[in-house]
Parts: C-alpha cells; sequence; structure tokens
C-alpha cells in the first residue's frame, strides 16, 4: 500500500523525479533565469491587473504563489509563470458583467474566479481531459488573440488622454467615447503616453536585452517625484499595500459560481490551450516530454493555492517564458526563484511605485497588446487552408463585436462545422492502374495512371458514416452513371475507411440494392479488420457477396477480369497481366 503510494506521489509530484538530479549548473541557469523573468513581471504584473479590472498589487500576488507551486507539478522546465495579459481580459469579461470594476465586490470575485479555474484545471488534469483544449483549434486562438490584443490596446484610452472612460469589451463601444471626449485630453498625460510608447518601442527595436517596461517604469516614477506631476493632474498608481499577501478563505455563493462558471471554463480551457501550445515548443527544443495533464495540475494548483493568497488567474506567458530560456533556465525551479523577486518587492519596494504614472502602465500595455497580434500566423492560416483563415477572422470579428466568451464559442462552432462540413464531403478519388505494377493512383495526381475499360475504382479518403453516409452513396450512383462510357463494375477501394456505423451500412445497402437495378456490380477492397467485422455483422457481406470483397483492387481486377473471359472467350485478363508484369523493375511512381 505505501509502495503505491509512493509511486503514485512520484507519477504527480514531478519535483520528486528531477530533484534528487540538481546540479550546481541547473541552479545558476535557474537563479539567473529567475531574476531576470521576476524583474521583468514587476510592471507586467502591475500593468495586467489593471486589464482585470482590480488594483495593481495583485498583479504582483500573481506573480508569487502559483510560481512556488508550478515546479511541484510542472512539466515543462522553461515555462514562466504568472499573469497574462489575455487571460486579464477574459477575467475583465467574466467578472465585470457581475459587479461594478474597483470595488471590493469586483476584487473578491476575480479571486473566486482563479480558483474556480483552478479546480476545474486538476479536474481535468486527473481525469486526463488534456485533449478538451483541442475544442480550441489553432484558427480560433489566432482570430482571439488578434482582437483581444485590439481590446486591450483599446481599453486604456481613457488612461492614455488622461479622461474618465467607462471599461467595456467592445472596441466601438471604447473607440465611440473616446471620440466623443476626445477635447477633454489632458496634453500632458498624452504627450507622457506618447513618450512612453516610443521608449518602449525603441527599446524593443534597437536594445532588445533592455527590460523595456522596467526601464519606463523606472524614469515614469523618477521623473513623476521629481517634476511633481501628481499636481499637474496626471494620473498616479498612489499608494500600494506593503507585506505579503495573507491567506484568505473565498467568499463564495452558489449564484456566483453559476455566474462565473462559464467564463471560468473558457479560461480554463484557454490557459491549458497556451500552456500545451508553449510547452511543446520548449520540449522540442531540448529534447524531453511535455505531459499534458500534468501541465494542467501544475498551472490548476497554482491557481487555487493562489487564489487563497489574493491572486489572480496566473498561466504560462509567451514573453516571459522566451526570456526565461534565453537566460538558461534548466527546471521549473526558476519560476520559484521569480518568486523571490517579487517576494522582495513586496516586502520592500511597493512603497517606490507611489510615484508611478499611470500612463507608465497604460503604454506596457498598449504595446504588450498590440504585440499579440501575428498577421504571419493568419496569413499561414490562409495559406495553409483557406477556410481556417476565415474562421480566425469571424472568431476575432465576433470577440470584436458581440463579446470575448461570445466569440469563443462562435468561433469553437465555426471550427466544428468546418470539420463536420468537410466529413459529410469527403475526398473521393478516381484510381487508375500505373502500368507495370499493380498499384492505382490517383488519376489526377499520377499522369501515368490509366482508366480500365467498363471497370471504374474509386478510394474514399475519410471514415465512412452518417455524417457523409449520403454524400458517399449520391456519389458512387452518380459516378457510375455519369462516367461517359460503359461502366460495368464498379470498384471501392475501402483501404482508408477505418469505421463503418450503422448509417453508412445502411447507405450501401442502397448504393448495392441500386447498383444491382442498374445492372452494375459492386465490390470493395482493402477493409481493415473492424470494418471487415461490422461488414459481417450487419449481413452487407453475405448482401453483396463473398466474392466481391478482396485484398486491394488489383484483386478484384483479375478475378473480374478471368470471369469476363470465361463468359466471351477474350485474354482482357493476360492483356491487364501483361501490363503489370512489364518493367517490374521500375521505381514507384511519385505524385506529379
Amino acid at each position: 500500500m505505501l509502495q503505491r503510494i509512493a509511486t503514485w506521489l512520484r507519477e504527480r509530484l514531478l519535483i520528486l523525479q528531477w530533484m534528487p538530479e540538481y546540479t550546481s549548473e541547473r541552479l545558476r541557469g535557474d537563479v539567473t533565469a529567475g531574476l531576470t523573468v521576476g524583474t521583468m513581471m514587476i510592471p507586467q504584473g502591475m500593468a495586467y491587473a489593471v486589464i482585470a479590472g482590480v488594483p495593481p498589487i495583485y498583479g504582483l500576488y500573481a506573480g508569487l504563489v502559483p510560481l512556488l507551486v508550478y515546479p511541484i507539478f510542472g512539466s515543462s522546465r522553461q515555462l514562466a509563470v504568472g499573469p497574462v495579459a489575455l487571460d486579464m481580459l477574459i477575467v475583465a469579461a467574466g467578472v465585470g458583467a457581475l459587479a461594478e470594476t474597483g470595488t471590493d465586490r469586483y476584487v473578491a470575485l476575480a479571486i473566486l474566479m482563479t480558483a474556480l479555474v483552478g479546480v476545474l484545471q486538476i479536474g481535468m488534469g486527473l481525469l486526463r481531459l488534456g485533449f478538451l483544449a483541442s475544442l480550441l483549434s489553432r484558427p480560433v486562438i489566432s482570430g482571439l488573440t488578434s482582437a483581444a490584443s485590439i481590446i486591450i490596446a483599446c481599453s486604456q484610452l481613457g488612461n492614455l488622454l488622461g479622461i474618465e472612460l467607462g471599461r467595456s469589451q467592445y472596441v466601438h463601444v471604447l473607440i465611440w467615447e473616446a471620440v466623443q471626449r476626445i477635447g477633454e485630453t489632458h496634453g500632458l498625460t498624452l504627450g507622457l503616453s506618447l513618450g512612453f510608447i516610443g521608449m518602449l518601442v525603441g527599446l524593443a527595436r534597437w536594445a532588445p536585452a533592455v527590460p523595456g517596461p522596467l526601464v519606463v517604469v523606472a524614469v515614469g516614477t523618477a521623473a513623476s517625484w521629481f517634476f511633481g506631476l501628481g499636481g499637474q493632474r496626471v494620473a498616479l498608481v498612489r499608494s500600494i499595500p506593503t507585506g505579503l499577501p495573507t491567506p484568505q478563505l473565498w467568499d463564495a455563493g452558489l449564484s456566483e459560481l453559476n455566474a462565473l462558471f462559464p467564463a471560468a471554463v473558457t479560461l480554463a480551457l484557454m490557459q491549458f490551450m497556451k500552456d500545451a501550445s508553449l510547452g511543446r515548443i520548449f520540449a522540442k527544443r531540448h529534447d524531453y516530454d511535455l505531459n499534458p495533464n500534468q501541465e494542467l495540475l501544475g498551472v490548476g494548483a497554482g491557481n487555487v493555492v493562489g487564489s487563497l493568497f489574493q491572486g489572480i488567474p496566473a498561466s504560462g506567458s509567451f514573453s516571459r517564458s522566451a526570456v526565461n530560456d534565453q537566460s538558461g533556465a534548466q527546471t521549473p525551479l526558476a519560476n520559484a526563484f521569480a518568486a523571490a523577486v517579487i517576494a522582495l518587492t513586496l516586502l520592500f519596494l511597493t512603497p517606490l511605485f507611489y510615484y508611478l504614472p499611470v500612463p507608465a502602465l497604460a503604454a506596457i500595455i498598449v504595446v504588450s497588446g498590440l504585440g499579440l497580434i501575428d498577421l504571419r500566423e493568419l496569413r499561414a492560416l490562409f495559406r495553409t487552408r483557406r477556410r481556417e483563415g476565415y474562421i480566425a477572422l469571424f472568431t476575432a470579428g465576433c470577440t470584436l463585436l458581440i463579446g470575448v466568451q461570445e466569440g469563443i464559442l462562435l468561433g469553437i462552432g465555426a471550427s466544428v462545422l468546418a470539420v463536420l462540413f468537410r466529413i459529410s464531403r469527403p475526398n473521393v478519388a478516381e484510381l487508375g492502374h500505373v502500368p507495370g505494377t499493380r498499384r492505382f493512383r490517383d488519376l489526377d495526381r499520377f499522369e501515368q495512371a490509366t482508366r480500365l475499360e467498363d471497370i471504374l475504382i474509386l478510394r474514399v479518403d475519410a471514415s465512412y458514416s452518417f455524417a457523409n453516409a449520403d454524400y458517399f452513396r449520391d456519389f458512387l450512383l452518380e459516378q457510375s452513371q455519369r462516367e461517359g462510357r460503359e461502366v460495368s463494375v464498379v470498384i471501392v477501394d475501402g483501404s482508408s475507411i477505418n469505421a463503418l456505423d450503422a448509417t453508412a451500412v445502411e447507405a450501401l445497402y442502397s448504393v448495392a440494392n441500386r447498383m444491382e437495378e442498374a445492372g452494375i456490380e459492386m465490390h470493395l477492397t482493402g477493409l481493415i479488420g473492424p470494418v471487415r467485422e461490422r461488414v459481417r455483422r450487419s449481413g452487407l457481406h453475405e448482401r453483396v457477396g463473398a466474392n466481391r470483397f478482396h485484398l486491394d483492387p488489383h484483386a478484384a481486377v483479375v478475378q473480374v477480369l478471368a470471369r469476363w473471359d470465361e463468359q466471351d472467350d477474350e485474354s482482357r485478363l493476360d492483356r491487364y497481366l501483361t501490363t503489370t508484369d512489364r518493367d517490374k523493375k521500375a521505381s514507384t511512381p511519385t505524385a506529379s
């Protein structure tokens, strides 16, 4: 019993697997990476908390406890955990409908949502439901990220212009209100905002090794103190609590949990999809295995425990993970050293942020947000499959005009419909014989392939199910009747069919009956074991005839031609076999 418990703990607590082999070399890499990422996280965490609609201090709280919990469970060695801009947008969308931004109730609900997200992720990890994240396809993620970046940037228009604007997740509402009140713009605030944005863009372009957000925070705070910007109507962060967060139980009611549940599910899947994708990049680069279900446990446990210490949602960050890797992170423990930087900041440095100008945080948010737009990804989607590019644009449009959660749901729906449409219209290729071989290949792709007289050979490139049964039935009948030549036999190469449901079996019955009425034989070849068993149990094998099931198209052609030769005393089989035996040493043809 104890042995099984120890084995289970070792499988779940991955720190027990790599910590015994921890070396001083790994320690140096983790310390360097942790200090770098922790320093980078200070301004980002505070800025991202503003996106979520909570005071900046909660962004620092999110960069503390989750970073200490993740190394215990996580399997990614380079993933840097903490607050992320996109996550904060979903928090704002979910909590903003239930409470007024900035109130104690709003903060309590944001923390409650963090706990709910963590519980969902832990449950998914224990039940090995990581595959559910596949609902968020690449086009949906791309569209959501692009739209979210615009929403994040536009959410800071008020702080950039120095005017009070209402909060909204709708870009057109934010822009229209800003346009209506453009005359109230505070010139000094706007000038500072543009200067900070220019500083961030310039440093990223000409001095990428310099942490731009930290420089902006330092310069902005010093300038604010020296020039007394607070007295010139420039908004300041002002008082930030000093000290580590104290543990507090959630203030949860069933009605709040129900109301937050849809947004929590969205965020739980979104975080996992992002973390798994990011983790795979580093796992492949450094040649180790990533366990998706362990990632759910690691991030989920970090969110649950972090919420007890007043943290908002935390997950893997693209930018900080890249820096973490470049700085030499060797194990997940680099996150713990980053947390140490945040802890020191909370204990000793928060008074320094009193003079931090809000336009500096707004500039960091705008530049970080717009940096999420990936036009190359969108072009790649259109280049790979145009339909996926349109799904990304559809998701982005719905997110901008209808809402974040609605955009995600509609994007998922569009992806599912696209998959169903593709399944319902499978590729059915007409095959021709390749001279000198016993192979049959797609006539549209192989110039060498030729049709056989009176025989039509088709290949189905999909599972055969209720979704495409009618389409395939109609295709077979129409193709056999509209060939422009007399067709006596239709051979269906089923080697690509890996499933056959009851509706598909019924459709095959219908095809066999209709072809028999038209004087056309139907033969099936290459069926795999499970499909053959399904055909036998359904009675289709007996209905069509055992002599019409073959190993491959070649065997079917040989049998048909041999029977025809017996009936009319010709030598079509000999002519066919001559073409298969000729040039035996010819190499396998390639697609044109």
